[in-house]
């Protein structure tokens, strides 16, 4: 299994973010694990909101794993 880039993990994140964004949120990528979970934070609306889990598992996770197969998960960061 290749490590994941964070590079790699940005591009993805662009599929994502419209749909962040046209809801007054973001996200902020920290950091990529050897063993491919990917560290993020939401911000603007996204921080805090009531949805902020579904977000993350059905926005974020989905978009990315879509475009990288070899992505274990998506952790949110406080």
């Amino acid at each position: 299994m290749a490590a994941l880039s964070k590079e790699q993990v940005e591009k993805a994140l662009e599929v994502a973010r419209p749909e962040l964004v046209k809801h007054g949120g973001n996200v902020k990528l920290l950091g990529v694990s050897p063993e491919n979970v990917v560290l993020v934070k939401l911000t603007g609306a996204c921080s805090g909101c009531a949805h902020a889990s579904s977000t993350l598992h059905n926005v974020i996770e989905k978009a990315l794993k879509e475009q990288l197969p070899e992505l274990k998960r998506v952790e949110a960061m406080m």
